[in-house]
């Protein structure tokens, strides 16, 4: 989605709003308590927010700002943290040039301020560790995907898991101290000494095909849409059922 209003200096939390009967449909007040610094362009913002229903790897939530005057903005932004996170949640935002809502968060937001979200949404995309999950993702579109990898951590599933994500270079990698054995770095225009850059390729996609465990894979692909449509063609190059691709685009 594309931002272009010019952000007010600062935003508040309005009164109450009335408690639905449905979890997702209610607005929760949360707190920012921490942010920390991804890449040069992309920060992590950690939230308490008493009352939150939980949510699966996968989902997203809706975030509201309001102004003193009442002007609103809200984004859709997936959730990065896992479930077992209980009472806290973490977004992780680029800073998008004249970006009304991201541009608050990376230049103003402090600890101690106060913003609406409503949540969890979307299941289609969600991963609820029960199936083998081949993770393909792209610059932010490694933000769902991460919560898919936190809870497979957390949990200690035996499930198999694999994550294919690719970055302009290592320093615009999101995430990467927190990358394992499961992931698979691809670097579009710097590489370490080495490591070849360029562009996500069947060479990249078919090793994973290759390894398929038991039942097969459930492939989950996050990323621009020239991307999500990519990595689709690949991923079904390799061998990947259509119908077990789950595709979720930004832009």
């Amino acid at each position: 989605m594309t931002e272009t209003f010019t952000p007010p200096r600062r935003f508040a939390v309005p009164g109450r709003v009335p408690v639905s009967d449905q979890a997702a449909a209610q607005w929760h007040t949360a707190t920012l308590t921490e942010i920390r610094r991804e890449t040069p362009h992309a920060a992590t913002f950690r939230f308490a927010v008493p009352g939150w229903a939980g949510h699966l790897p996968g989902q997203h939530l809706l975030l509201r700002l309001t102004a003193a005057d009442g002007y609103t903005a809200q984004r859709h932004y997936s959730i990065a943290s896992a479930p077992d996170d209980r009472g806290h949640l973490e977004v992780t935002l680029d800073q998008v040039p004249d970006g009304e809502v991201s541009g608050w968060f990376h230049t103003v937001a402090r600890p101690g301020d106060r913003v609406e979200v409503r949540g969890p949404l979307s299941g289609f995309f969600a991963w609820p560790g029960d199936r083998p999950a081949l993770l393909v993702g792209a610059g932010s579109g490694v933000v769902p995907l991460m919560s898919m990898v936190r809870h497979h951590r957390a949990r200690g599933l035996d499930v198999p898991l694999r994550l294919l994500v690719s970055a302009r270079s290592p320093e615009e990698l999101i995430y990467a101290r927190e990358f394992g054995a499961e992931t698979t770095p691809v670097f579009t225009r710097s590489a370490p000494e080495g490591v070849s850059v360029g562009r996500m390729a069947a060479a990249h996609v078919a090793p994973l095909l290759a390894e398929q465990p038991p039942g097969g894979w459930e492939a989950y692909v996050c990323g621009s849409n020239a991307f999500a449509e990519h990595a689709s063609r690949l991923l079904v190059a390799a061998g990947q059922p259509v119908d077990r691709i789950r595709i979720e685009r930004f832009g």
